[in-house]
């Protein structure tokens, strides 16, 4: 990355990135927490729009490709200790979403994270329809008392976006550039979805995932079994299942009307998410860099050291099915 960082701008401003030889392009929106809000396969949406950015920037309804931070999925409860400090999350819905229970979920929301765009040596000073590539920055720090009292560990974030040979790759680094030892409990939520045919005839394959146990408020309690690798048609099931000890890389995938879209968690997230609700034509999977409610059970949670720096990697490539 290069140069100054610029605004990142209103949640309807965006940034398109474009591969002009696989017929992809992707659209990104700073002001809503650099949120992926388009993907569209020779002008076919690939993406479920959900609610749309405005209720993902200000209400965090998820949609798109959303960074969830600093936590994926939610907390048991409004309070969580990382080693002698405790944090209380502050019960303010325009800084935190809550699950159907009340939960906080997802972390803050993303039109209150103020990512600033950097230049990119393809994109020049700025991205434009042509471009193949952004970066943009966010420093968490003390001057935001909003984003210190919910996540009280002071870094820098880096994400990175790159549209080539099909595929979307995105990479988040964490710069634990102050005196805290920083927990790493964020994700992505890819809500993935096949236009043309619905979703009793989608393709499913997972990766040998090691299965968690959920309680009735969707809170890991621990392993329930290593499951292997399989295929299989979506038809009537349904899942929101957390899963740990997910190798690198490892794929997912769905296909169905001549197309296949392929999830790659490349480095750096251990954990998954899948989600398909019966009645929604999307399927989600989820990169984790910890499992749910890692921040208050400790499970999982790794710590990054001060000095030190985590990149993880995730992408989604598009290709023709037959």
């Amino acid at each position: 990355m290069n140069g100054e960082p610029t605004a990142g701008g209103e949640p309807s401003e965006t940034v398109c990135l474009l591969d002009e030889a696989a017929s992809l392009e992707a659209e990104f929106v700073p002001g809503a927490g650099m949120l992926c809000s388009s993907l569209r396969h020779r002008g076919v949406e690939l993406l479920a729009q959900n609610a749309g950015v405005a209720a993902y920037a200000q209400l965090g309804k998820t949609m798109g490709i959303p960074l969830l931070y600093p936590w994926a999925n939610r907390l048991a409860d409004f309070q969580y200790s990382v080693g002698a400090r405790t944090v209380v999350v502050p019960h303010d819905r325009s800084r935190i979403a809550v699950d159907p229970n009340g939960l906080p979920i997802h972390g803050v929301i993303g039109g209150r994270l103020p990512w600033a765009l950097r230049k990119t040596p393809s994109a020049g000073s700025e991205a434009g329809p042509d471009a193949r590539e952004l970066a943009a920055h966010l420093s968490w720090g003390e001057s935001d008392p909003a984003m210190y009292e919910v996540f009280p560990f002071r870094h820098d974030l880096d994400l990175e976006a790159r549209l080539a040979n099909g595929r979307l790759e995105i990479t988040l680094t964490v710069d634990a550039c102050g005196e805290d030892h920083v927990p790493l409990a964020f994700g992505f939520h890819p809500y993935v979805s096949l236009p043309g045919a619905p979703r009793e005839q989608w393709l499913v394959e997972l990766p040998q995932l090691r299965h968690l146990a959920l309680d009735a408020d969707q809170i890991p309690t621990g392993p329930d079994g290593v499951l292997g690798a399989r295929s299989f048609l979506l038809a009537d099931e349904e899942f929101d299942d957390g899963y740990d000890s997910v190798a690198e890389p490892a794929r997912f995938s769905v296909a169905a009307a001549g197309r296949r879209i392929t999830l790659e968690f490349s480095q750096g997230y251990p954990c998954a998410q899948v989600f398909a609700p019966k009645a929604k034509q999307f399927i989600c999977f989820e990169p984790m860099a910890a499992p749910a409610n890692s921040l208050r059970s400790g499970t999982g949670l790794q710590l990054l050291a001060p000095g030190e720096r985590y990149a993880a990697t995730f992408s989604v490539a598009v290709e023709d099915s037959h």
